[in-house]
């Protein structure tokens, strides 16, 4: 099952919706910075995702973006980062 990395980015117009919205994203990828995740997922994965996150926005007031990156194994972000390192996420077996 081939995965591919994703980057989520969102603005959620109320605070309350921000912080579980946050909580929902940590389930499925690796908080980057304020509003940003990145995310390895599969397709179905990414189908879970998708819908989890349409049922918890207001489609008229909040913005979400997710940005398909490629093939994960095959990617090779070309990132600048100032400060903190950037560090793509890894392979990891996960047991369910």
């Amino acid at each position: 099952m081939e995965e591919h990395f994703y980057l989520v980015t969102y603005d959620i117009s109320d605070q309350r919706r921000w912080r579980r919205f946050y909580r929902l994203m940590k389930g499925y990828g690796e908080w980057l910075q304020l509003s940003v995740f990145q995310c390895r997922l599969s397709q179905r994965r990414r189908a879970e995702m998708m819908e989890a996150l349409s049922e918890s926005i207001k489609h008229d007031q909040d913005h979400v973006l997710i940005m398909d990156i490629g093939p994960a194994d095959m990617v090779k972000p070309k990132v600048t980062s100032l400060g903190k390192a950037f560090e793509p996420i890894k392979r990891e077996t996960m047991i369910v």
